[in-house]
Parts: C-alpha cells; sequence; structure tokens
C-alpha cells in the first residue's frame, strides 16, 4: 500500500512543475550559523527537503505548524516559504509553556513566522496553504478519538480549498499496543483522517522509512536514537 501511494504522490509532484522546491537552497538555509546546533543534529533522520518537495510545499505559501512545540519545522518551514510566505507556530496551554524559550528564540530570529497560542480553530477560515502535524497525531488520536475529529475539523477550516494537510508519524504495528508504544499503524492514521469527511489522501511516501525500527518499543527508546520508521501522508482538503 505505502509503496503505491508513493508513486502515485511522485507522478503527482513530477508532473506540477508548480510544486517543486528547490531542495539545495533549503538545505544551505538550514546550514546557517544561527540555527540552533541540537535542531541540526535531528537533519539526517528528519529529511525535510525531501520531505516538503514530496508535499508540494512553494514559496509564498502560508504554512500552519500544528503542535510545533519548540518549532523545529516551523524553522524549516520558514525557510522555505521565504520573506514572501508565512508560517504560524500553533501550540497550546501546557505544550507553550513548556517551549517557552524555544517559542521565543524562534520569534526573535526569524522574520516571518506568527506565534499562535491557542486551538488550531482561532486560525482565520481558508488563510492556510500548507499545514503539517509532525509526530504527535498519535497522542491526540490516542487518547482521545473525537478530540482528534474536533482538531482535523479546524484544520480543514484553516485551509484554502485544495490545500494541504502533511502528516508524519512514528509507524506503528496494527494490533499492538501503540497507545503505550506512542505509535499509529498507516492504516488507523489514514481512516482516521479520511473518515473525518476532511480531506482526500493523495499520496504517501517512505523517504522517512526504517527497517531497522520492528515498532516494538517506543520513539525515546535509547536503540533507536530518535529515529524511528515513520509514515508521511499527503491529504488535500475536499
Amino acid at each position: 500500500m505505502k509503496t503505491i501511494l508513493s508513486l502515485i504522490a511522485l507522478f503527482l509532484v513530477c508532473s506540477n512543475a508548480t510544486a517543486q522546491l528547490d531542495t539545495a537552497a533549503l538545505e544551505r538555509a538550514m546550514a546557517n550559523p544561527d540555527r540552533p546546533a541540537a535542531e541540526k543534529e535531528r537533519d539526517a533522520a528528519r529529511k525535510a527537503p525531501q520531505v516538503l518537495a514530496f508535499a508540494g510545499l512553494e514559496p509564498g505559501m502560508t504554512a500552519l505548524d500544528i503542535i510545533a512545540a519548540g518549532g523545529w519545522y516551523t524553522e524549516v518551514l520558514s525557510y522555505a516559504v521565504g520573506d514572501s510566505g508565512r508560517v504560524i507556530m500553533q501550540n497550546a496551554g501546557a505544550m507553550a509553556e513548556r517551549y517557552s524559550e524555544a517559542i521565543v528564540d524562534k520569534e526573535d530570529r526569524l522574520s516571518n513566522i506568527e506565534l499562535l497560542e491557542g486551538d488550531v480553530g482561532s486560525v482565520a477560515a481558508s488563510s492556510v496553504d500548507f499545514a503539517i502535524t509532525a509526530l504527535n497525531f498519535h497522542d491526540v488520536h490516542n487518547s482521545n478519538p473525537q478530540a482528534a475529529q474536533s482538531l482535523l475539523g479546524q484544520i480543514a477550516t484553516s485551509l484554502k480549498p485544495g490545500g494541504i494537510f502533511l502528516v508524519i508519524d512514528h509507524e506503528g504495528t496494527p494490533g499492538a499496543d501503540n497507545v503505550s508504544l506512542h505509535r499509529i499503524s498507516f492504516d488507523e492514521a489514514v481512516s482516521a483522517i479520511v473518515n473525518s469527511g476532511q480531506f482526500a489522501l493523495v499520496g504517501a511516501s517512505d523517504v522517512l522509512d526504517n527497517a531497522a525500527d520492528d515498532h516494538t518499543v517506543g520513539p525515546f527508546d535509547p536503540s533507536l536514537g530518535r529515529n524511528t520508521d515513520r509514515i508521511v501522508l499527503k491529504f488535500v482538503k475536499i
């Protein structure tokens, strides 16, 4: 399933010249000396230029980083959309408090980001071209599927018609205790998002596959070195 969808997505990206991202330029921007060294250490495992090129992110877009935490993706998105674009860095409650220092740092250094401390529902309707949630949809869905559906509705409202929604998460095995493992299976993630009635799946990428991860331990197990096997799903707002 993942391989077939990856081929479909590759065709969609390559057949639309406007969807091409200058990955070399993004890599150079990510290497700049102002970026925190601790964030650079995650670059090899996260492969953001390849992931965002697959997703169809373009300069000038308005991007929404959902549950941004310390803003690893916020900063990368800031470089990718450029001065003509903007990035909304969304956190709420305890998450905003936990990462307050990193959030302030992002606001001080990056001129094209906007901080949102509150629900995604606060984002203006049909104002976003591209939304992403990285490594956290499993937490929302596993703990409260209804809350996940509410979040998906808010995301859909914020997106323009045809807007892109990218989901990256720690892959789990169907039938396993993915709640305890902080994972979600490919099929469950797709089902939860498509069944919201707000999104259509248009592709999946294996760029973050890691065969060394057998899905039996959690993402923070030392044996994984924070490099889990990950699903990368591209949806569009219906």
